[in-house]
């Protein structure tokens, strides 16, 4: 499918129907803010921990987000992993790309999963990721895609619905289910009810970790 038929998607206004648009949806749950992106607790989280990076432009997904915010993007991803190699497990990147989103904005999870099992001989991933340009070619190639990155795969899947499941109950559930008190998949209403002390153990971890850093920034500069 061509890029054309989401053309509707794709624009970088604000937009007022939009849940990550409007900062008051979720300014209690902001970790930090750049000027192209906020770092954000997750409002109905798997695990504590779990965070999402939104620009703050309207972009679909990240496949259309340009070039130029690239570093801001990638200096932002290494600052959670480090949080994460800090206070959890090593972390796990996934973005639905559109398909079966809930919220048409970009937003990249962060999830504290550890090590994934996925088999890469299994080819269900359409693509080795080399870097940001290869999402962007394939949604102006393809359209939707959905994106797993952990510590030894970059990889972009078709938007099948099989893939999907199979991703989600072999690769990403095992690392939920193991850092998490909950046995069970739980819906998003459900994450959100029981969300707030997870959110809140999310956020004070957060500002000890920015303030580690102040304090080692202090340090080093007045040796």
């Amino acid at each position: 499918m061509l890029n054309g038929s989401y053309a509707s998607l794709k624009t970088d206004a604000i937009n007022t129907n939009c849940a990550f648009c409007l900062r008051s949806n979720f300014a209690t749950n902001i970790l930090k803010e750049t000027d192209a992106f906020f770092i954000v607790a997750d409002h109905a989280p798997l695990v504590e921990g779990h965070i999402l990076i939104l620009p703050k432009r309207h972009f679909a997904c990240y496949g259309v987000v340009p070039a130029e915010l690239d570093a801001e993007l990638l200096a932002l991803k290494r600052e959670v992993q480090d949080f994460f190699a800090r206070y959890y497990a090593p972390i796990v990147f996934w973005e639905h790309g559109i398909f079966r989103q809930t919220v048409f904005h970009a937003h990249l999870h962060c999830f504290p999963f550890g090590a994934t099992e996925y088999d890469a001989t299994k080819t269900l991933h359409s693509l080795v990721v080399q870097s940001q340009d290869d999402v962007r070619a394939w949604y102006a190639m393809h359209g939707h895609y959905f994106y797993m990155e952990d510590r030894s795969n970059f990889l972009l899947f078709a938007p099948e619905t099989d893939r999907y499941l199979q991703v989600v109950k072999h690769v990403l559930w095992p690392g939920a289910s193991s850092h998490s008190q909950y046995s069970g998949w739980r819906s998003p209403q459900q994450r959100y009810e029981q969300g707030a002390p997870l959110i809140r153990a999310t956020m004070d971890k957060w500002h000890e970790f920015q303030r580690l850093g102040a304090d080692f920034a202090d340090k080093t500069s007045s040796r």
